[in-house]
């Protein structure tokens, strides 16, 4: 099984303890992210989705003008733009760049945050219900040789067709995430990537196990799993630790400048909650897994960092490997130097010591 490095494109220089100092769309700062990321080796990029920034689709396409070999992964939530327009956007893209496009799907748990984009649907599960049809149409329009109908809740398209087709014949790749039963559903129907946040070594147990028997009542094959972590390196264990310690200061005398701050209406998704939930059993969980930035936050996002040295922290990537993790979204701090210093020695030896252990099963089995 292979692996995947993932980063991410902030649209400017910011995170919970950097300030925008910039405008809101920096192009310079995206072009320098997005070419380090390609030097220091990672496999993909995401750009993200929030109903206020700009547009990841756009964002993205700039990206692939500057890099080369960086492929991306652009965040679209359903419900806002018509599923056979989303595909031919996709396809589009997904030609100019040669196969480098991915879909990451976010069907957004936040239905306040929803309606500054028009949003309708306040029942969650009822959104999970649209983003499968929406599914369906975006692979019909990816797949059908010929104009087809499709007669749903949601959406209703008559000879629905796409000239234009995905680089690629496997076509284009759905991510998924979301950690609710109506979620785990949609993910075992159409995604190809399950995504989740950096959650225990029991946690992941469990939740590729939903996902697998969701894939299994559709007559699919599991998808590959994504985990999203925030490392914290340094050239030993103590200093790593301090430099958590110092972002974790840094991030709380910050939270109001950076906005990074728990929801005032006590909104968390499925998602946060079972971050959440680790973090109140502990600060440290199995071997380095720290949640102190998801218990200061309320887990808004993926705030779970794995904190030691290099070679620590790629044993542990070793141990997600071996639970069924292969792709690993990786952001820090500072947004531009952490990936640099990810490039240096975490991704290379990632992957050393994931050829070995491969090589090792191999040997075994025989």
């Amino acid at each position: 099984m292979s692996i995947e490095f993932i980063g991410f494109i902030s649209n400017n220089n910011s995170s919970e303890i950097i300030v925008r100092d910039g405008p809101v769309l920096d192009p310079t700062h995206i072009e320098t992210v997005a070419k380090a990321q390609e030097n220091a080796g990672f496999d993909r990029a995401l750009l993200a989705f929030h109903s206020t920034s700009p547009d990841s689709l756009q964002v993205a396409q700039h990206v692939l003008g500057v890099t080369e070999r960086l492929n991306v992964l652009i965040a679209q939530r359903p419900g806002f733009t018509a599923p056979t327009l989303l595909a031919r956007q996709f396809a589009v893209l997904d030609q100019f760049s040669r196969g480098r496009v991915a879909l990451h799907v976010i069907t957004g748990g936040n239905a306040v945050e929803l309606k500054q984009d028009g949003n309708t649907v306040d029942d969650k599960d009822e959104r999970y219900a649209r983003t499968s049809e929406f599914l369906d149409v975006v692979r019909a329009e990816w797949t059908s040789e010929k104009p087809f109908t499709y007669a749903g809740k949601y959406y209703q398209v008559e000879n629905g067709f796409s000239q234009v087709k995905p680089y690629r014949p496997e076509g284009i790749r759905i991510y998924f995430g979301g950690a609710s039963d109506a979620a785990i559903e949609v993910a075992g129907k159409h995604a190809d990537t399950f995504a989740l946040w950096g959650e225990s070594y029991a946690q992941v147990r469990e939740q590729t196990a939903r996902v697998r028997a969701a894939a299994a009542r559709h007559g699919r094959p599991a998808p590959r799993f994504s985990l999203s972590v925030r490392p914290i390196i340094a050239d030993t264990e103590e200093h790593a630790w301090a430099k958590a310690q110092a972002i974790l200061d840094r991030a709380t005398a910050l939270q109001d400048k950076t906005g990074y701050r728990k929801p005032a209406d006590g909104h968390a998704t499925a998602g946060a909650r079972r971050l959440l939930a680790i973090a109140e059993q502990s600060s440290r969980v199995d071997k380095r897994l720290w949640t102190e930035i998801a218990k200061l936050t309320g887990a808004n996002s993926n705030t779970t960092p794995l904190v030691g040295t290099p070679e620590q922290v790629a044993e542990v990537f070793g141990d997600y490997y071996d639970l069924g993790i292969s792709h690993f979204l990786i952001r820090g701090f500072d947004p531009l130097i952490d990936a640099i210093d990810y490039g240096r020695e975490l991704i290379p030896l990632t992957r050393k010591l994931i050829a070995e252990r491969q090589v090792a099963k191999g040997v075994a089995a025989e």
